[in-house]
This record gives structure tokens, C-alpha cells and sequence, in this order.
């Protein structure tokens, strides 16, 4: 119908994904998933490493991750981002020079620059990113971006390089770039959480400098190790029942379980019930300081103790019956 705004795509229906998040929350086991995700539906996705490296490689369960970009199964490409060499790209690509090995003098003058002019790390950084994305070498670039603290600023580079530059060589650069970038049909921010009170806040205010510093488009936003409902309001009663049990000393004599056993069974029976309660509290709390337009897709907690690349495909299978 005339009017209507078209539905904004889906999280992975994008071609350029930046994952983030408070530290600790998932980010990069979550970017590995979505990695694998897409690699098994047959399209080829690469997945980068803005920082940590070694993270990325043991969520995946590859050996150290370099520059290039490595074929880790089947459509699947990881590499680590490295702002040198990115430099040496950038001169051969779009300043075409001769490939050299080692970039000697114009590496201390980019060290220099780097210095005098806040940004041109992060410009080498994201131009990296938006470059594969303009090449269509993958069908989706995924970014295990920087904790929020630092994310921002990544984005923000390219507005203030254009700004400062104006007109010009550097300025058509940053402006092919913002034009990936700002489009939404094409790139997306992706803020992983738990249920807890200080990383639901700073999701919360990520979201909100996503909108004010930059124009990047916030694609959805990820609620990471989710407790089930193992335990409902009926079973609540029965444990106070069973704990007042656990105190008698007839049970005591004839109980199968011993009462010092079964007392820790239901004590542990009460604190998920209490941290399921609190998870919904903080979850609830997101849901209205993001809005019905803003997707927030749900994790469950896995709890199979799987590490490496067994956890990370356990959580592309929680994603892909969560994204379906």
C-alpha cells in the first residue's frame, strides 16, 4: 500500500553484521554461531575479529587466526583484524602502489598520523569491513566488533574523518564507506545482554548512542543465557513442604534421599526459581526501553558444559530455531 514502510530485514539478512555488547555477555561466541549459521544454509560468510583474536579462534575451534582470511569449513572465513596490514591493503587497492612487505618510513608516518588524528585506525578498520561488503566477496560479513565502550567509536570514525576532511580524496572514501554503513537494507548492529541488571542497562544506553553518535541502523538486539522455567508457582509450595520434611526427624531415619542432601536439592531448586524470576524482571525492563520495533531475540542457557566449537554449534542450532 502507498505510504506503508517496508519491513526492515531480517538479522541476517544483511550483508555487513556488527556483534557487541558489555564484556562477558556472549559477544563473540554469539558472532561465531551466527557465523556457522549462515555458513550451513550454503552461503559463504566471513567473520572477523575487531580485537582478541584468540577469543574467535577457540569459539570457533581453529588455530590462530591471521589477516587472511582462513576457510574454516564449508563457506565459513575467519581472520583477525590487523590495522598495518589493512594499511598495506588500502595503498595497493585504492592508492595502487607495488605490494610491499614491510612499509618501513610510511609506517612510522601512519604511526605519526595516527597519532596527530584521532580515527584513521578505526577508518583502516571498518574500510576493511565495508570494502568486502562493496566487493561482494561473502554473502554476510560478520564483525565480533569491540565491547560497547569502544564500539562506538569505531562507528563514529568515518562521520568525523568526513567532517574534518570535507571535500576530496579522503572524503569520497568515507562517503562510500557511510554508505554502507547507514543503509539498512545492508548493515545492521547486533547488542548481545543477559538477564541482569547491569548489562541490560548498558544495552539499553548502546542502543540509545547508536542513534545519537551514528547512523548505523540497529538491527536487533540478542538476550543471551536465558534460564527456562524449570520450576512453576505450584512447585514453589512443594518445596517449602519438602524443606519442612527435610527437618523432621522421621524422615531423617527412613528418607531415601538424607536430609542434608535433599535440603541442598531444594535450596538449589529455590535459587532457579529466584534467578529465573530476576532474569524476567531485567528482561521485562528491556523489552519496554527498546519498543516493539526493535526484534530481541532470546537464548536459553546451555547447559551441556560444551566448550569451543561443540558450545558454539549448540548455540547456532538455540539461534536458528530462535531466527526461523
Amino acid at each position: 500500500m502507498t505510504g506503508e514502510r517496508a519491513a526492515p530485514p531480517g538479522i541476517l539478512e544483511r550483508h555487513l553484521l556488527f556483534v557487541t555488547g558489555k564484556g562477558g555477555v556472549g559477544k563473540t561466541t554469539l558472532a561465531a554461531a551466527l557465523a556457522m549459521l549462515v555458513a550451513g544454509r550454503g552461503q559463504r560468510v566471513l567473520v572477523c575479529a575487531m580485537e582478541r583474536g584468540e577469543d574467535l579462534a577457540l569459539a570457533l575451534g581453529s588455530a590462530p587466526l591471521a589477516y587472511r582470511p582462513t576457510e574454516l569449513a564449508p563457506g565459513l572465513f575467519a581472520m583477525e583484524m590487523d590495522t598495518e596490514a589493512a594499511l598495506r591493503e588500502y595503498l595497493v587497492v585504492q592508492a595502487h602502489l607495488p605490494p610491499i612487505g614491510r612499509i618501513g618510513g610510511v609506517a612510522e608516518a601512519f604511526d605519526f598520523l595516527a597519532s596527530a588524528a584521532p580515527g584513521v585506525r578505526e577508518i583502516l578498520t571498518i574500510g576493511k569491513l565495508c570494502y568486502e561488503v562493496k566487493e561482494l566477496h561473502y554473502d554476510l560479513v560478520i564483525v565480533d566488533a569491540a565491547a560497547s565502550g569502544h564500539f562506538i567509536g569505531h562507528l563514529a570514525a568515518p562521520v568525523g574523518m568526513r567532517e574534518l576532511a570535507g571535500i576530496g580524496a579522503i572524503g569520497d572514501q568515507t562517503k562510500w564507506m557511510l554508505d554502507i554503513l547507514e543503509d539498512a537494507e545492508r548493515t545492521g548492529v547486533v547488542v548481545v545482554t543477559t538477564p541482569e541488571e547491569t548489562p541490560v542497562l548498558e544495552a539499553l544506553e548502546l542502543c540509545e548512542l547508536l542513534q545519537v553518535v551514528t547512523s548505523v541502523p540497529l538491527a536487533g538486539v540478542v538476550a543471551n543465557r536465558v534460564l527456562p522455567e524449570l520450576f512453576g508457582r505450584r512447585d514453589a509450595s512443594l518445596f517449602e513442604r519438602l524443606d519442612e520434611m527435610s527437618h523432621a526427624s522421621a524422615v531423617g531415619r527412613s528418607a531415601v534421599i538424607p536430609p542434608d542432601a535433599l535440603a541442598r536439592l531444594i535450596d538449589a531448586a529455590k535459587l532457579s526459581m529466584q534467578l529465573r524470576s530476576t532474569g524476567v524482571e531485567h528482561l521485562d525492563n528491556l523489552r519496554a526501553g527498546l519498543g516493539a520495533q526493535v526484534p530481541l531475540v532470546l537464548l536459553p542457557m546451555l547447559f551441556s558444559g560444551a566448550e569451543g566449537a561443540a558450545g558454539t554449534a549448540e548455540l547456532a542450532r538455540a539461534l536458528l530455531d530462535e531466527l526461523a
